[in-house]
């Protein structure tokens, strides 16, 4: 059976809800029981379409409640939407979509049951299983919502046609979530590759996690980082790619409007809220919620251009900062400039300085997993181990497993400091700054300071060689350094081949 409510939300008024960017419309009713009880004809189904069209202005999300009742085994959601010519330079139409189910649609509430933006065109919600990007599990009666999110609307306004369809009969057990384990074989204290921003079909990735395990250890990676798009579904079908050789571990793309925020390392099943501006000020009761579930806070592409990308939150809440996202460009350039600029800061004030580092965010093919990856100084090849040490900034970043950097500053009395660490030294000591480099033919090495470049050289033919470059605290309270390849932009340096984390000088 097939209602077509064709003018209901035109007529509705629009509710506030308790979020000031939020807005509901009329509910969407069905029979209050099922034609048949749970347990008996399992191909019943009864279904709704609804239209309606938002207008430009309309707030970032707009629930839709749908009465469900008993005996309902499946929820099917497909939806369309037009897609009119716009004005060059004139943002046109797109409509994100997600479901919460009868615990409700509170920021930050248990009520959460998926979310695929704008990756797909129909999803569905079992007890046994569900769509990538929505999370498996009992259908209860209640007042569930589906979450519409006009991510732009064109001047014409976003006419949109959603079609809802229950099918009733006996729901299967839910199966129980398996993650992968925390520990992976390891080789003690060494330098562990990784790549923490992917993306696979659990969001608006088009590979599998076996695919993206495949070219993770193609690519010489020893850990990465589920990170998808507002959902942590993908969280338990990990399990079977993980092995002694590769760490997975779990998050989040935290999707927000004002920025996007990678929750690393969370513990399993993990649910980390977007639907706030900076405006808002929540992100930091978020930012908190992510590290009391284990994870670190890093902003991601901060300098982004598209829509909704630029980070406006500000960085106090940052645990590291992904400053190089997926092959070098200008808008890189930028972020490296502003994170370098936070060091300055820091180097000034005495407070806290924040790490970088880089992922590839990848999505689909050709794009490369392991462009760039982290190379993080830890214990052994454990969440607990790798967390720290890119927290405590033991690390660099590489464009590919071939090039490999060692970095350190030494004082005298034997006094030494590696990556993220500080040499104590008095104002006037020599200090000498020592880089290694392997695996960047054609490439220019920089020291870099708080006064910006001071030492360029570039590199042997081969791509392998050390640069010594000798200064004071009083000179430079930071160095850090930077392989670089030749110029392709004019007016910039060369896209980056590595850079690390700096050494800070001075008691």
């Amino acid at each position: 059976m097939c209602n077509d409510d064709e003018h209901a939300i035109a007529r509705r008024a629009l509710l506030m809800t308790g979020a000031a960017t939020a807005l509901t419309l009329g509910t969407v009713s069905f029979a209050y029981a099922a034609p048949n009880d749970e347990g008996a004809d399992s191909d019943s189904d009864d279904s709704r379409v609804v239209r309606g069209t938002l207008p430009p202005g309309s707030p970032d999300f707009v629930h839709l409640p749908v009465e469900v009742p008993h005996g309902v085994r499946e929820i099917h959601v497909a939806y369309t939407y037009e897609r009119p010519a716009v004005p060059a330079g004139t943002a046109g139409n797109a409509l994100d979509i997600g479901m919460f189910d009868e615990r409700g649609t509170a920021l930050g509430g248990d009520g959460f049951r998926g979310w695929s933006g704008g990756a797909r065109t129909e999803f569905f919600i079992r007890a046994d299983d569900a769509t990538p990007g929505y999370i498996p599990g009992r259908i209860r009666a209640g007042l569930w919502h589906i979450a519409l999110g006009p991510y732009t609307v064109a001047p014409q306004g976003l006419s949109y046609e959603i079609t809802i369809t229950l099918r009733y009969g006996t729901q299967q057990p839910t199966p129980r979530a398996v993650y992968p384990p925390e520990r992976a074989k390891g080789r003690g204290r060494a330098w562990y590759r990784g790549d923490c921003h992917l993306h696979s079909w659990y969001s608006d990735g088009r590979r599998t996690p076996a695919e993206i395990a495949e070219l993770a250890r193609a690519a010489g990676l020893d850990f990465i980082n589920s990170s998808e798009h507002n959902t942590h579904s993908a969280h338990a079908h990990w399990a079977d790619h993980a092995g002694d050789d590769l760490l997975i571990l779990l998050g989040e793309e935290v999707t927000t409007r004002n920025g996007h925020v990678v929750a690393l390392g969370t513990d399993p099943g993990t649910f980390v809220d977007w639907r706030y501006r900076a405006r808002d000020n929540r992100f930091g009761h978020y930012a908190r919620e992510i590290r009391r579930a284990g994870g670190l806070v890093v902003p991601a592409h901060p300098h982004a251009t598209c829509i909704g990308c630029n980070w406006k939150f500000g960085f106090g809440e940052a645990d590291a900062i992904e400053v190089w996202n997926g092959p070098y460009t200008p808008d890189d350039e930028v972020s490296l400039a502003d994170w370098d600029g936070t060091l300055a800061a820091a180097a000034r004030s005495g407070k806290r300085w924040i790490p970088a580092m880089g992922s590839s965010d990848a999505h689909r093919h050709p794009d490369p997993v392991g462009t760039p990856q982290t190379v993080v100084l830890a214990d052994d090849l454990t969440r607990e181990a790798i967390l720290a040490g890119i927290r405590a900034g033991h690390s660099y970043v590489a464009e590919s497993r071939a090039v490999s950097v060692s970095f350190a500053a030494a004082g005298g009395r034997g006094r030494h400091a590696g990556i993220g660490e500080r040499l104590r030294v008095d104002r006037d000591d020599p200090v000498t700054v020592r880089l290694e480099v392997a695996g960047a033919p054609g490439c220019t090495a920089r020291i870099v300071t708080d006064q910006g470049v001071l030492h360029t050289e570039a590199l042997p033919a081969a791509g392998t060689g050390t640069v010594e470059w000798r200064t004071t605290a009083q000179y430079a309270s930071y160095v850090r350094a930077e392989v670089r390849h030749a110029p392709v932009v004019p007016l910039l340096p060369g896209p980056l081949a590595a850079f690390t984390n700096p050494i800070f000088l001075g008691v």
